[in-house]
């Protein structure tokens, strides 16, 4: 969490949805950023039906959210440039 909010304090504030890129570093985060996120939404169900405790929810989610702003903040540490999603017409 600590982590997240350093990272967060040296990047610009988000107002538009970027999309994933920026260099090959911030790539591979974003890309390990999806795999958390699926995990997340496999054990959600799981967590409901009281399988799994709800903590393993709260974890790969605060994990999904570190991978997103380490990957924007390697691509800003490495120059590279944001890309604003714009939605197709």
């Amino acid at each position: 969490e600590r982590w997240i909010d350093e990272y967060d304090e040296s990047l610009p504030p988000l107002k538009n949805f970027i999309l994933p890129g920026g260099n090959e570093e911030s790539a591979f985060l974003h890309m390990a950023r999806t795999a958390a996120r699926r995990a997340e939404r496999r054990v959600v169900p799981l967590a409901r039906e009281e399988i799994v405790d709800q903590v393993v929810v709260k974890y790969l989610n605060r994990l999904s959210d570190f991978l997103y702003t380490a990957a924007r903040f390697v691509a800003a540490a490495d120059g590279a440039r944001e890309t604003i999603y714009c939605k197709a017409r």
